[in-house]
């Protein structure tokens, strides 16, 4: 079986696919102030759970590059495997059509890999996760830019924390889009809001490039959007896991 590992700035998504069927799927939070020794500890208590499956692979992205090294080390301590990165001199079949391709991040390269792997492009895919991220991929599969926002939660949070009335909410929708009260305002604002942004990149997005385009929408936050946006979306909880295992069949 396969381990992958997809390090975010809040959580680290982890997974173990048996073939391409993802057996095991859970959330660690990311802290970069702990050792390979802690995390192994954490690994291996979260894999026991489910029985300790017998792991013959690992793979990890990451965008929080000190931890790289941290949970390779934990995951040769539990394992005996030597982990994969995606980075430099990996193979992904993805063609990279941006100013830098040194500057992609390898959580959006490998969302990009798996969404080519099940729909037509060309392909929107939104991440929403500690930021909000939508990325193309054109009609013949290059990687071509996107944008960059700030996180839903980011957002909810710098909300609380600078107004003395507002609370920390759930991320839920509204039953009605106009708000009678501060906290259906707030649901209002970040899940109705954030899902017309969507809609929004969405017609830009297919205006210029001139044509309809498949649309996936992953990440920790993004199943309460997903149900709002007016536009038809692919909801794809483990997109980034199964991008990871594509990612590792071609460099095993």
């Amino acid at each position: 079986m396969i381990l992958a590992v997809d390090v975010g700035n809040t959580n680290i998504v982890l997974g173990v696919l048996d073939g391409d069927e993802i057996v095991v799927n859970g959330r660690l939070s990311t802290n970069i102030y702990e050792t390979e020794e802690e995390y192994a500890i954490k690994l291996k208590s979260f894999l026991s759970i489910y029985g300790f499956p017998q792991i013959d692979g690992a793979i990890i992205s990451s965008v929080v590059p000190p931890l790289i090294g941290t949970l390779k080390k934990a995951i040769k301590i539990i394992t005996g495997v030597s982990a994969m990165v995606v980075g430099p001199g990996i193979k992904t079949g993805l063609s990279i059509k941006i100013d830098d391709p040194s500057q992609l991040g390898a959580d959006l390269a490998v969302g990009a890999v798996a969404a080519k792997a099940k729909y037509p492009c060309p392909i929107i895919i939104f991440d929403l996760g500690t930021a909000t991220t939508g990325t193309v991929v054109d009609k013949e599969g290059n990687f071509i830019g996107g944008f960059i926002a700030n996180g839903v939660m980011a957002s909810l949070n710098a909300l609380s924390s600078k107004t003395a009335l507002l609370p920390q909410i759930d991320l839920t929708a509204p039953k009605k889009i106009i708000g009678t009260n501060s906290i259906d305002c707030m649901k209002s604002g970040a899940v109705i809001g954030t899902a017309a942004m969507l809609d929004g990149f969405i017609d830009r997005y297919e205006e210029e490039l001139g044509e309809k385009a498949s649309v996936v929408i992953t990440g920790g936050l993004s199943k309460a959007i997903a149900k709002n946006c007016r536009h038809e979306v692919n909801f794809e909880e483990n997109l980034l896991i199964n991008g990871l295992k594509i990612i590792y069949d071609k460099n095993k």
